[in-house]
């Protein structure tokens, strides 16, 4: 037997972040396309008896936010949105069908952006976690992990999850074997250094910031390596001679490459034979594709192939959102297993930067100058 809605009452007014149309690229869609509007509680009587209304506490700023805002990522939500593709919060609502052992309200519930938000595939694209309020199915709830405060909850699925796919299920990671990580400081690529470490692989992480680096080592990384070019001089450095020297001469057996352009051609000279390449990203050449949401991608970066066979290497592309969907039946094991590093204390998100939702622009502008090391969080007011 269904039961009645349930919510608590009254609920208030709050705000939401709007994205009217795709922008040239992400900072002008931030500075020309984006918004902040006042936000009433989603109307009851419009929704299924199997959805749930949150109260949004926290909602993780990501790459794919900023991406999307341009359609210059492979998925385009229907305009107008809210951005936010993965949050937490209070549940407020829930409909006729939803019993207490599923969900109730007062529940803090971390919404999987894979189900809902805006990269989901169904009809709740528009509700982002830059909300005061957002709608989900029930089959998007996940229980936030004890211990765990809303900051590191909607921090934890979509970049353990792409590091799991990329350096697990694609890279086949081993016990003892030596992974390079690109772009280490940054949510996917930081959480690709606490799986390797849990893995048991020596991990050699990158990035442009001594101070950023540091932390990457603190949390977990066995050597760190500054590619900053010298000064005047493009591209990155020349790396290749600290890898061979610190694997005795051998090379790395995994490169986890989410930055691309030319930090990739120096990883092929930093491997052993055989060595897995993995594709996670392109964050140095974000203007592959075209703006506006227009499809193609004119700069799209290259590979040299003669290196590549020289190497015997096994170059993949690992884009975790499209191969499960699709391949569903990858999911539950990588969920399950993350979710026992979590209950284990093995793992817990990094979150450097916290900024008020009247403050997106700012956050989002963060993300997209690097400044953030590991996850960023945006705070809906308090209703």
């Amino acid at each position: 037997m269904s039961k009645p809605s349930t919510a608590i009452q009254p609920l208030s007014t709050g705000q939401r972040v709007r994205i009217s149309e795709f922008a040239e690229n992400p900072l002008e869609g931030v500075e020309k396309n984006l918004s902040l509007e006042d936000q009433t509680a989603p109307d009851t009587s419009t929704l299924g008896p199997r959805d749930v209304i949150i109260n949004v506490k926290s909602a993780a700023v990501g790459w794919v936010d900023l991406l999307m805002s341009s359609g210059q990522y492979q998925h385009m939500p229907p305009l107008p949105y809210t951005p936010g593709l993965e949050y937490s919060g209070e549940i407020v609502w829930t409909g006729k069908d939803i019993n207490d052992r599923q969900a109730k309200v007062g529940d803090r519930v971390l919404v999987d952006g894979f189900v809902a938000g805006p990269r989901s595939p169904g009809e709740y694209q528009q509700y982002g976690g830059f909300a005061s309020y957002a709608v989900a199915p029930i089959e998007a709830i996940r229980t936030i992990p004890d211990g765990f405060s809303f900051d590191q909850a909607c921090n934890l699925l979509g970049s353990y999850e792409t590091a799991y796919h990329c350096l697990i299920a694609c890279g086949q990671l081993q016990k003892g074997e030596t992974v390079l990580i690109h772009g280490a400081s940054g949510a996917t690529g930081l959480a690709a250094v606490h799986i390797a470490k849990i893995m048991g692989a020596t991990v050699i992480a990158t990035g442009r910031s001594d101070e950023k680096l540091s932390i990457v080592k603190e949390q977990g990384a066995d050597h760190v390596i500054n590619c900053r070019a010298p000064d005047g001089e493009k591209g990155v450095k020349q790396f290749r001679q600290e890898v061979k020297a610190l694997t005795g001469g051998r090379g790395v057996d995994v490169v986890y490459d989410g930055v691309g352009g030319d930090i990739s051609l120096e990883s092929m000279r930093c491997v052993t034979f055989g060595a897995r390449f993995l594709v996670v990203g392109w964050a140095s050449t974000p203007f592959v594709a075209k703006g506006k949401g227009q499809r193609g991608a004119p700069n799209a970066n290259m590979l040299p192939t003669n290196l590549i066979m020289m190497k015997g290497l096994k170059v993949m592309g690992c884009p975790t959102v499209i191969s499960t969907q699709h391949d569903a039946s990858i999911r539950p094991e990588r969920l399950k297993q993350i979710m026992a590093w979590v209950e284990s204390g093995q793992l817990k998100p990094y979150i450097s930067h916290t900024f008020p939702l009247a403050r997106v622009k700012e956050a989002l502008k963060a993300k997209w100058t690097g400044d953030i090391i590991g996850g960023c969080v945006v705070h809906p007011p308090e209703l």
